[in-house]
């Protein structure tokens, strides 16, 4: 549904992206991650025909950017980061003038932009002035409008931006919905918010992919080892010394609370050491309280990945 194939990208002399290679199939929901400056507002731009490349080339449900841009700009779905909305206007004026904007026939007008209004939460708010609505209302406004013509592809480059918690509950809702049926490419700065909503992410750091996976097998490729968290009750000096003797265990620290003991164990990732130090603490007289393992976060992924990738190599800072 969504193809970029070495897609680069100057501002002048300064290069903002470089050969940017990815596919997004159909039904995907793909989180675009990266820090500020690092090419994912240009990438977009790029995708949803608001600029052409410097180079490279792009398609969106097999149209191309540069030869059928009208056509993917009336069939595609695109929320920016700022919703251009007009403050005058109602809900359903501006709805019905976005439509127009898309192609859509006169004849279907008043029902899609009903469904839009419905899908969205709008129908309470679709007599009022744009101008006049919430942070979190405005944002279902433009969600609407990305709707309209009921497109296949939908790009929302941080759709929760500037949301309290609540609105945000309900935008992600709405996409959750909205993914059912939909390839999505969603750019966000709220990591557990891709992890909870996209299936894969892609991760751009100064202009360049640096990775390109599900957050699982990221997860298995970076960790250098696999961290159990465990908490015993009863005598745990006897305990803690014999778990560093065990095989395959790196390192190991504790923390004592209040009549218990918290152990952080560092493993080889190749072995599972939970049932070795389940039994070991039994045989010592621990008390089991607490056993699980510590994957990394999309968070932990997200900085390693860019943190890598930031070295200084000379040159460009």
């Amino acid at each position: 549904m969504i193809e970029a194939e070495g897609l680069t990208k100057f501002y002048g002399p300064r290069g903002a992206i470089r050969d940017v290679s990815f596919e997004i199939d159909k039904g995907e929901v793909v989180g675009f991650l990266g820090p500020n400056g690092a090419g994912k507002s240009t990438t977009i731009r790029i995708l949803t025909c608001y600029m052409p490349p410097s180079s490279g080339t792009a398609r969106v449900d097999g149209l191309d950017i540069m030869e059928e841009s009208l056509r993917i700009r009336q069939k595609i779905g695109y929320l920016p980061e700022t919703v251009p909305l007009y403050n005058e206007l109602t809900v359903s004026r501006f709805l019905r003038f976005a439509a127009g904007a898309k192609g859509v026939e006169a004849k279907r007008m008043s029902s899609e932009v009903s469904r839009v209004t419905s899908a969205c939460g709008l129908e309470k708010v679709a007599g009022r002035m744009i101008g006049h609505l919430s942070k979190g209302f405005r944002q279902r406004v433009g969600l609407a409008q990305a709707l309209l013509n009921n497109p296949s592809v939908l790009i929302l480059d941080e759709p929760t931006i500037g949301l309290d918690p609540s609105q945000i509950i309900e935008i992600r809702r709405i996409i959750e919905e909205l993914s059912q049926d939909r390839t999505i490419l969603l750019s966000s700065h709220i990591l557990p918010e891709v992890a909870q909503l996209c299936r894969r992410v892609i991760i751009i750091n100064k202009g360049e992919i640096v990775a390109t996976d599900s957050p699982e097998n990221l997860t298995s490729q970076l960790q250098k080892t696999s961290t159990i968290v465990l908490e015993v009750s009863g005598p745990s000096a006897e305990f803690a010394q014999a778990v560093e003797n065990m095989d395959a265990i790196q390192k190991v620290s504790v923390v004592s609370l209040s009549g218990t003991s918290k152990f952080t164990i560092e493993t080889d990732p190749s072995m599972d050491m939970r049932s070795d130090i389940a039994a070991l603490a039994m045989q010592k007289g621990c008390g089991l309280l607490e056993l699980r393992t510590m994957q990394l976060s999309l968070e932990d992924i997200f900085m390693q990945l860019v943190t890598e990738e930031s070295t200084p190599q000379g040159g460009e800072s």
